[in-house]
């Protein structure tokens, strides 16, 4: 390991410290369950009513099998059928949406996530389809992806999903090495992963993103190189490399991995810089947090521009747009609201049959979280922080407003990790690692610590 290289593992070792992952601010351990019904389907109704166009995240629980790492909202079935029902319930809600705002709502953006959307069969795909059709206008130009597994994934599915007009896959990997995909209870055979991918291109779906995991039980530095160099040779636009979070005492499915077979806190970080080096060879560029983009993708487009945007996906290329969830646990995402869905799925189909939106928690955001919000969001999405832009776009000069938090970032400059000058503060290269660190400061929550619950480490 070179120089440079040891300053920066020596940084990771420093600022691993738990802390939130901004796909919010404020984040879910804000929500509240104490709210009015009322007055928050009011709000939300609001909220839509000016013809915007709007993201859409639909939730699909269910999965065949359980992989052990797994923290996700999801329900263990084999019953296809389970998929009908939940299917019912979905057009519900969409249509509850619908009327309350008064007109159809037109999507920008599509999103099947879970649990497994490819649970669901072709033929329910496309019942999907119709719904979202039948209660939205969906834009011709939307963007339209869908998480898959690729193991309960057919070329009928994939049909399926083309004539939905789907245009970008999201493949979960995680490790293509057979001890690893054991010992996570998750058996995919790397061939697998690569029939579905070029089957998805076959079938004019281009986009392709990887989803891959470090620190998994009987991962080595050796192992994750060759997944890596496994999964470039598929050529995908765009990679997540999650670091794995062990907080069995949140996920109980975590206490079936076998402790004792974790990689070391320092080989862990090892892989997290061999898959940076690695992936910059490639020709990915380092995007922030845990993705990585092939420098003519959308999400390079837009960091460059500027218009990079964090939401519970993720990062998405459309900052403008208000999310709507249907699903059991989704979470729509206003200007000044946010609102999660009952996450028991029992609770949900009670909610609808009685008429109303299965709505279990709300965060009405303060002007100050707001304010805030924009700050987290500029440091997630852009990496820098201009003075005369935000007073430009809030009327609120930052040096005064934040003159505490200026003052806390001295220590970060001190590591390298971001650069003050008269004109507002950058983000180093390196420092792009450590996103979630410098965030922190900004966090009006976070730092009472006495408000701190238990998140996931930074890096």
């Amino acid at each position: 390991m070179h120089s440079d290289s040891k300053d920066l593992f020596h940084l990771i070792q420093k600022y691993n410290v738990p802390g939130p992952r901004y796909t919010s601010y404020p984040t879910a351990v804000q929500f509240s369950e104490s709210f009015d019904r009322q007055h928050t389907e009011s709000r939300l109704a609001e909220g839509r009513a000016s013809g915007k166009p709007l993201s859409l995240y639909v939730h699909i629980p269910f999965c065949f099998s359980l992989c052990w790492y797994c923290g996700c909202t999801k329900i263990i079935t084999r019953d296809s059928n389970r998929g009908d029902v939940y299917l019912d319930y979905l057009e519900k809600e969409a249509a509850l949406i619908k009327k309350a705002n008064g007109a159809e709502p037109v999507l920008k953006q599509i999103h099947f996530g879970g649990g497994t959307p490819t649970f669901l069969t072709p033929l329910q795909l496309e019942r999907l389809s119709d719904l979202i059709h039948k209660n939205f206008k969906v834009h011709p130009d939307a963007e339209f992806s869908v998480e898959i597994d690729p193991r309960r994934c057919t070329d009928e599915h994939i049909i399926a999903l083309s004539k939905m007009s789907v245009n970008r896959a999201s493949l979960g990997v995680q490790d293509t090495n057979d001890e690893v995909q054991q010992a996570i209870h998750r058996i995919q055979p790397f061939e697998q992963t690569k029939k579905v991918t070029n089957l998805l291109r076959e079938r004019g779906i281009p986009d392709i993103n990887f989803d891959l995991i470090y620190g998994l039980p009987c991962q080595s530095i050796a192992t994750f190189k060759q997944t890596i160099d496994d999964v470039v040779a598929l050529a995908p636009n765009r990679l997540a490399i999650y670091s794995y979070a062990h907080m069995p005492g949140i996920m109980p499915a975590q206490k079936l991995l076998n402790e004792s077979e974790f990689p070391s806190p320092d080989e862990k970080l090892t892989m997290l810089m061999t898959a940076i080096e690695r992936l910059s060879d490639y020709g990915y560029r380092y995007i922030g947090m845990d993705h990585f983009a092939l420098e003519n993708d959308e999400l390079s487009q837009a960091l460059d521009e500027g218009t990079l945007h964090r939401n519970f996906q993720g990062y998405s290329t459309h900052a403008e747009l208000e999310m709507i969830a249907l699903g059991m646990s989704g979470i729509s995402m206003g200007d000044s609201l946010y609102v999660q869905n009952n996450k028991d799925i029992g609770e949900y189909y009670d909610a609808l049959d009685e008429g109303h939106l299965p709505i279990k928690k709300v965060l009405e955001l303060t002007s100050e979280d707001r304010l805030r919000r924009d700050v987290i969001m500029r440091i997630m999405c852009r990496g820098e922080i201009r003075y005369n832009d935000f007073y430009a776009d809030s009327a609120v000069e930052f040096k005064d407003k934040f003159r505490s938090e200026i003052e806390n970032l001295d220590a970060l400059e001190a590591d390298g990790l971001l650069v003050k000058h008269q004109e507002g503060f950058n983000v180093t290269e390196a420092g792009r690692l450590f996103l979630r660190n410098v965030a922190m400061v900004f966090d009006g929550y976070i730092t009472r610590k006495s408000d701190r619950p238990l998140y996931s480490k930074t890096v």
